[in-house]
């Protein structure tokens, strides 16, 4: 199918009135915007994502249609499919959001999340990749590739320094022009470049005191002037602000929470203005033609056949299982505690309310309302078998309240409870967007008496159980959720809610073997017991297999493989973006950390984390040796290094290259990346290629003085050529 379209759709526009045009750059309902029928224009419908194909909502009232049909594929979250490192695998779930999308009847897909995981404590990093834009834009690109090829918009977000929650609908930030380019621009220019997205969403907040979705420098200057991107530009829900700006500018659709539609900005007050030639028609028609020519990418313009997509398939669930297993990153391993071996298993204990807990159903706008989501419970005990017997104690709680009814009552969901819950957040959010700048730090958790003692007794329970030496094993479960990792709020801390700590901590006392799970979308703080511990996974957000995922990790049907895509700090002082700069700023956000930006300040500055960016063992061991640099065909820089496995298990091995520059700002940054499987004893050679984007400094100095580090991590470096 060809690209071009001027002609057709020259065409098309010479016959709209402005009325028709009027319609089509702002939403008539929730999630569509105006069709033409009379020219046989269909609206463009949008979904949210990036985890599945949202639920659906009356058109014009935040309030779930309440049918099964709308039932999909709960993927894993972008820091859980970064966690990976694996190309094929980020555009495999990338064509399963794109085949339910379309299988949903859904034009564009509100996804890929890219912005850069600046701070640990923005609530929204579990919808992002990575601290690092070159990761983030390898992965994100791929994905993009994957979903479009179900003729389905991907709409990259959120364009750009979405960073924070705190005051997002306002909050200004400043940062050098170089440090955006390289450090927050990036991963666009891959995604929208060579990715081929088809269409880009504008951030909330404003840079250069300009919001970002009517603004002169990132849309026309960047987007258009410098890149020649020629994609649609969709506001985010409720960011656009001013007639006279946004018409000018090159943002395309504007969309909002409310149901006032011939009121949005790009309207009624648009075409009174154009009527009374305020401003010129011309402008109009460039938005028109941006949408138009989506239209007939995705085919529903000109005649062509369309995909018609399905959701729900067994492949789609063997591709979100495929993901979370790769995806499981094990941490510590002292003493070869895992695997687990389960035929000697009899009797196995699982602590902590992450274990039972799912997390599909809230989050903001990547909620989900999942086919199923197997727990880490059900996933233990379906693979452990009925030989073993698995016992639960919850341990900690969630609730705010004492007397607050769990969402989790009697072993399940309280659907009921959720679905009250999630119709009041609903229908109160525009009020509340509006009185907090659409975003909020949350604030300190009071425990009264009551929930202090509820606390207690859980703990109690749990500890009595596992005093019980007729376990074999206890393993915790625990971590944050959906309370702290959700769109509009930003975490106050780092620390590990509900008193885990002190539960862990007790734990370790009774049983110095135990193994601890995290489940988090961002980093906590857990210096109190991280020494203690020898046997700690960590697991994102994962999808709707994630709980047998973890099973297959514990044991050992899977050698994990999962590395981190950011770094986890002991506390706050291990991140540039708090040493450096503060967070958050509700006004004026300055990036005073520069390019100091996760490992590239922990490296620089000479700063010990917890665990390092790219960091994740496996349970055998693999040898580097023999390293190689060459140029390939396109004068790229290609790097061959020999991997051996030298353990007794088959399992795969990230391979990751950092370059150096003399005199750089940064001690290092990942320049190339590639994952193999290798066979227990085997030795395979590996090509890494070294592609060098041109809004870094590292093409800058192509010619200059480079050395590059090879290893396994950014602090496990084996060699440097």
């Amino acid at each position: 199918m060809k690209e071009d379209f001027k002609e057709e759709i020259r065409s098309v526009i010479s016959k709209m009135t402005l009325d028709d045009k009027i319609a089509m750059i702002h939403g008539a309902h929730l999630f569509q915007n105006g069709s033409v029928e009379r020219l046989s224009i269909p609206a463009l419908t949008m979904s949210d994502g990036p985890m599945g194909v949202r639920a659906e909502f009356e058109p014009d009232h935040w309030m779930p249609m309440q049918h099964s049909s709308d039932q999909v594929t709960y993927l894993p979250c972008n820091s859980a499919l970064a966690s990976t490192w694996n190309r094929s695998l980020s555009k495999d779930m990338g064509s399963v959001l794109g085949e339910e999308n379309r299988g949903r009847g859904k034009d564009i897909s509100l996804a890929p999340g890219i912005n850069i995981k600046r701070t640990p404590l923005c609530g929204r990093n579990f919808e992002y990749f990575s601290e690092d834009p070159y990761i983030t834009g390898e992965l994100a690109s791929e994905f993009v590739k994957g979903l479009q090829e179900w003729d389905v918009a991907a709409c990259v977000k959120h364009f750009a320094l979405n960073n924070q929650e705190t005051q997002r609908l306002e909050v200004n930030a400043e940062v050098d022009e170089e440090v955006l380019r390289r450090i927050y621009l990036r991963a666009f220019h891959k995604v929208l470049k060579e990715g081929g997205a088809y269409s880009v969403m504008g951030a909330y907040n404003k840079y250069k005191d300009d919001y970002c979705n009517e603004n002169p420098f990132l849309l026309t200057q960047i987007l258009r002037d410098e890149w020649k991107w020629d994609g649609t530009v969709i506001s985010d829900w409720g960011g656009v602000h001013n007639t006279d700006k946004a018409a000018v500018s090159d943002l395309d659709l504007e969309m909002s929470v409310k149901d006032n539609f011939d009121e949005y900005v790009m309207a009624n007050p648009l075409k009174q203005k154009i009527e009374s030639g305020e401003i010129d028609e011309a402008y109009i028609d460039k938005k028109v033609y941006h949408l138009l020519l989506l239209m007939y990418r995705l085919k529903m313009l000109g005649g062509f056949v369309r995909k018609c997509g399905s959701y729900n398939t067994p492949m789609h669930r063997q591709v979100a299982l495929d993901v979370a297993r790769e995806s499981v990153i094990l941490l510590k391993n002292d003493n070869n505690i895992l695997p687990l071996k389960r035929d000697k298993l009899k009797k196995v204990l699982v602590i902590g309310e992450n274990g039972d807990r799912i997390h599909s159903n809230a989050g903001g706008s990547a909620e989900i309302k999942a086919l199923y989501e197997i727990t880490p419970l059900m996933g233990l005990r379906s693979h452990i078998g009925g030989n073993c017997k698995v016992d639960y104690a919850e341990g900690y709680t969630s609730r705010f309240k004492a007397d607050e009814p769990s969402a989790f009552d009697e072993g399940g969901t309280n659907w009921e409870r959720l679905d009250a819950i999630r119709k009041a957040a609903e229908a109160n959010w525009q009020e509340a967007s509006l009185e907090n700048g659409g975003g909020k730090t949350q604030s300190v958790i009071n425990v009264d008496e009551k929930l202090s003692a509820l606390r207690k007794k859980l703990r109690d329970e749990a500890l009595s159980m596992a005093s019980d030496t007729s376990y074999e094993k206890v393993i915790f479960i625990g971590g944050i959720n959906h309370d702290f990792d959700s769109e509009g709020i930003d975490r106050i801390n780092m620390e590990l809610p509900y008193e885990q700590n002190e539960l862990i901590e007790e734990l370790l006392k009774i049983r110095p073997d135990l193994v601890v799970v995290m489940v988090a979308g961002s980093p906590v703080n857990m210096t109190p017991w991280a020494d203690k511990v020898k046997a700690l996974i960590w697991t994102y957000y994962n999808g709707i297999e994630g709980g047998n995922a973890l099973a297959d990790v514990i044991l050992g049907n899977v050698n994990p493989s999962g590395k981190l895509a950011e770094t986890i700090g002991h506390d706050l002082k291990d991140y540039g973006s708090h040493v450096l700069a503060k967070f958050p700023e509700p006004e004026t956000a300055h990036y005073t950390e520069g390019f100091k930006v996760g490992y590239r300040f922990n490296d620089t500055d000479k700063v010990e984390p917890l665990f390092p960016f790219g960091y994740g063992l496996s349970y055998t061991s693999f040898e580097y040796r023999s390293p190689k640099m060459s140029l390939d065909s396109n004068g790229n820089k290609v790097i061959t290094v020999c991997i051996q496995n030298t353990g007794k298990v088959s399992g795969s091995e990230i391979v990751q290259v950092y370059a150096r520059r003399k005199g750089a700002e940064v001690f290092q940054e990942l320049a190339g990346f590639e994952k193999v499987y290798i066979r227990a004893g085997e030795e395979r050679e590996v090509e890494i290629q070294i592609e060098l984007d041109h809004e870094t400094e590292l093409s800058k100095s192509f010619n200059k003085s480079v050395e590059y580090a090879i290893g396994s991590s950014s602090r496990d470096i084996r060699m440097v050529i």
